[in-house]
Order: structure tokens, then sequence, then C-alpha cells
């Protein structure tokens, strides 16, 4: 297995306490597959999302990404293993806006060293259909364009594993349909493993699989 995740627990403090943001759960993800993270707001998503990304940090729990136990790793390790092997897309977009599209999409290119960031950038952008916005800013740019820059710029350094945070979450149907099957047909041809949280359920239905959270819990889903 690509990704495994044993007995992951996440516990906050409160001032009434300690809540269980993720509840002791289990499970495997094969590599090149694509995976919805289904739930209602709160149930642990997003907080299930950046644990993987190595974004945040478990209170107990395993998770390995191929021979590397990511949970044993310090900030500077993790962040290593993300600029050599994630991508993420966010449902706000996160572009710098002081930076023009091509901008964006060059950035982690150029962090990475490598050759002809710029030529690798617009082929990037020409395959998102935003060849015609590259010296835009994100500002001038539509949601849907926005989204499509994003996910270029994410794609960008070939990452082995790529996470979407709700995607399509400030997008409108038609928009968001085409964001997913953008989505779906870099996964195929990147051979990237694609995992999203969502609460879409015909979104989901795309996926190889489905993990459905309840209150922090994974819970059998249909």
């Amino acid at each position: 297995m690509f990704i495994q995740v044993k007995n992951l627990t996440r516990q906050v403090e409160t001032g009434e306490g300690s809540l269980t943001l993720l509840d002791n759960i289990s499970f495997d993800i094969e590599a090149g597959t694509s995976v919805a993270i289904l739930g209602a707001s709160g149930s642990g998503k997003t907080t299930l999302l950046g644990l993987l990304a190595g974004l945040d940090v478990s209170s107990s729990g395993e998770i390995r990404i191929g021979d590397q136990n990511l949970t044993a790793m310090d900030e500077d390790s993790r962040a290593e293993l993300r600029a050599r092997m994630v991508g993420f897309v966010f449902q706000n977009f996160q572009l710098l806006n002081g930076m023009t599209a091509l901008e964006n999409v060059m950035l982690p290119l150029e962090l990475s060293d490598q050759e002809n960031p710029r030529q690798a950038a617009e082929q990037l952008m020409q395959r998102v259909g935003l060849s015609h916005r590259l010296q835009h800013y994100p500002n001038q740019l539509s949601g849907g364009e926005q989204q499509r820059c994003a996910i270029a710029r994410a794609f960008a350094s070939e990452p082995a594993i790529l996470f979407a945070d709700e995607p399509t979450g400030n997008l409108d149907q038609k928009t968001g349909e085409k964001i997913i099957q953008l989505l779906f047909d870099l996964n195929q041809e990147k051979n990237t493993t694609l995992i999203m949280a969502t609460h879409d359920t015909k979104l989901s239905e795309q996926c190889h699989r489905r993990l459905l959270l309840e209150a922090g819990k994974l819970v059998p889903s249909a």
C-alpha cells in the first residue's frame, strides 16, 4: 500500500476540555487511485487532509507514505516531503495576488530548481485552458479560472499525491464539473494519487474509493 493510516487520532484542548477531531481511524490507499473523503461540515475531513499532507500533526497513531513514517518526522522533514511529493488545491485557491497567473504556477518549479520553469508553467497553463490568461493577476480571473490556475500550480512539481479540499465548494455547478473532470484527467495522465475532501456525493461516486467520516469516526459508506 502507498499510504497506510493506523489508529489515527487528533485532539485539541479547549476551554471546556479535550475535543476529539479524529477518533482512532485506520485505512490504506493504493498508489494512483482517487479517494473521496466524505462527511458533513465538522466531521473531520479537512483535519484528516491536513494530517495526510503533513500540514498538521496527530495526537496518536501513524501515517506512512511509501516507506516513510510521516508521523515520526519533524517539521523540516515534513516540509521536505511536501515539496517533493505533495500538491494541494485549496477551496479558496490561495494564489499569490502580487504575482501573475503564470508566475504563480512557475513558483514551485523555481523553488525546486527545475530547468526552464517558464516553459513548463506555460505548458501546464495551456493544459488547464489558461494560455490566454498568463499575464493576468488572480483578481482579474473568475473563480473557475483561479481554481484551474491553482490546479496547474499543484501539478507543477508532478506530485505523487494531490490533495484537494472541497475543490468545487466556491464554484457554480457547471464550472465545478469542469474542474472535477480536469482533476480526474490529470490524475490519470500523471498517475497521481488523488485525495479529495468533499460533501458532494455525486463527485465522490466518480472516485475509486469513498471514506465516510461522522463526528471524527470512520464509518461504512453506502
